[in-house]
């Protein structure tokens, strides 16, 4: 399967490759890699430990030759046990210096000129890491003299070939690097299986899970499960569950909201020819010369007007977004006093209508959308208070509103059983923010949207008796600032 990037480019998908390079191998390469490198970093003091292991070992032998050859007279001991000595202690010379004075203990016929120089008392840690590279990488055929400390306040010196340390120092060098790798390698599988358990495979699983996931977003058959891990892996699994879980949640309301398109596509038409006939009904009403027909003749006609306007754009939230506001001075009270007739709050039998707005405060903002808000709200608190079954309740629905500075600030409060934990989780959102049985929760998303269109705000304090919704419009001044 071939999958597009942001750029536009096609790149083949991840999951249908081979797994040549994959994740395993390169961690089970790198890790004999470091363990090498670690080797290596103990590789060097290992060599020059052995190399200064191997020239006390000779001065050791030398300085017992060395009380050996002085313990008779020169004549006393033959040519031949000097020369067997030698021999065995793989040496040219041997020579004392006590109480400043050199002797020559043991020499060979033919001795070889020096050609290098220890001190091995003198000689610091790095100068002997200095030595043993030295050794290993330029010796061979050269002549060494090593000098160290003879009966303690003496000095002993060995000459010998540097062959015989060479030798054994490489053979010691790859001896040291061949166990090295047998251990880089044994720790590398111990690592590459150990990782490979705890964390390739859950990734892998995780990632290929993810990925037929993504090929079927509302299906639940490539769901991530949280297998209840408290580690790293466990905290992606359990982060992309509830991810997943979020999404399909947005599944099905862009569902729903698809569904509520197409049904109100096909009732829309009819609907509207329906009030198109009434509004004509109503229209004839106007000329009948009863006082009472002339009082609510014209309040008919508004609200017939009101739903030919709200047909065109019914449940607007579905789309896009809305129109953008015509903002205009408008009488908030009296605009309060139309949403409490047309929900008949003013003759009400159990619920006591107050409107607290000043009859002086305008506010700047769209006619119809800022009737619509009012019109969710108060209808949503109306329905809350008939819903309570409580008698003595006081049933009182207030609509108060003042302005500060450039905001004018409208409350809607009322005095019923107030707003649940869960529902305040879910307040704004389509489909799920509903604070009365068997409604949507779009009116209180259309309030959000609309309110938000002003540049406002609206919100729900926790705030008793019942439920207060807080309602902000900034002037258009205000927003331009």
């Amino acid at each position: 399967m071939v999958q597009a990037d942001t750029s536009g480019a096609s790149v083949a998908s991840p999951f249908a490759a081979k797994h040549t390079f994959n994740l395993s191998f390169k961690l089970l390469v790198f890790t004999v890699l470091f363990v090498m490198f670690a080797e290596v970093l103990l590789f060097v003091p290992a060599i020059a430990n052995f190399q200064r292991n191997y020239i006390e070992t000779k001065l050791s032998v030398a300085g017992i030759v060395a009380h050996t050859l002085t313990t008779y007279p020169e004549t006393a001991l033959p040519r031949i046990i000097q020369a067997d000595l030698l021999n065995r202690l793989d040496a040219y010379a041997v020579a004392v210096r006590l109480s400043g004075m050199k002797q020559l203990v043991a020499m060979a016929d033919t001795p070889p000129t020096v050609t290098r120089s220890i001190d091995f008392d003198r000689l610091e840690a790095h100068g002997m890491v200095t030595e043993a590279i030295d050794t290993m990488l330029f010796g061979g055929d050269r002549t060494i003299r090593v000098t160290g400390t003879y009966d303690g306040g003496g000095e002993i010196e060995v000459v010998f070939a540097e062959t015989a340390l060479r030798d054994e120092l490489l053979h010691f060098a790859a001896r040291l690097l061949i166990v090295s790798f047998l251990i880089s390698a044994f720790v590398g599988v111990l690592v590459f299986f150990s990782i490979q358990y705890l964390m390739v495979i859950p990734m892998r699983r995780l990632g290929r899970a993810i990925y037929q996931w993504s090929q079927a977003p509302e299906s639940d058959e490539h769901l991530v499960r949280y297998r209840g891990r408290t580690d790293e892996i466990g905290r992606a699994e359990f982060a992309v569950a509830a991810m997943q879980q979020r999404i399909q949640e947005l599944f099905k309301q862009q569902k729903r909201l698809v569904e509520l398109g197409l049904a109100v596509s096909k009732i829309n038409h009819d609907l509207r020819n329906l009030l198109a006939s009434a509004q004509l009904i109503s229209d004839r009403l106007t000329a009948i010369p009863d006082p009472a027909v002339q009082r609510f003749a014209p309040k008919l006609v508004a609200a017939i007007d009101r739903a030919i306007n709200y047909c065109q754009s019914v449940l607007a939230y579905g789309k896009a977004q809305e129109a953008p506001p015509a903002r205009r001075l408008l009488s908030l009270s009296r605009l309060c006093t139309d949403v409490a007739e047309m929900t008949g709050l003013t003759q009400h039998a159990s619920i006591e209508w107050v409107n607290a707005v000043p009859d002086d405060l305008e506010v700047d903002a769209d006619s119809e959308q800022l009737f619509r808000v009012l019109l969710n709200l108060v209808r949503n608190a109306a329905q809350a208070l008939e819903q309570c079954k409580d008698e003595p309740l006081v049933r009182r629905l207030t609509v108060a509103a003042e302005r500060n500075g450039t905001v004018v600030i409208i409350r809607v409060s009322d005095t019923g059983p107030g707003l649940s934990e869960k529902a305040r989780e879910s307040l704004f959102k389509p489909f799920s923010g509903s604070v009365r049985t068997g409604g949507t929760g779009l009116g209180l998303a259309i309030v959000s949207e609309l309110v938000k269109a002003h540049g406002g705000t609206i919100s729900c304090p926790e705030s008793g008796p019942g439920a207060t919704f807080v309602v902000e419009i900034p002037d258009r001044q205000a927003m331009a600032a």
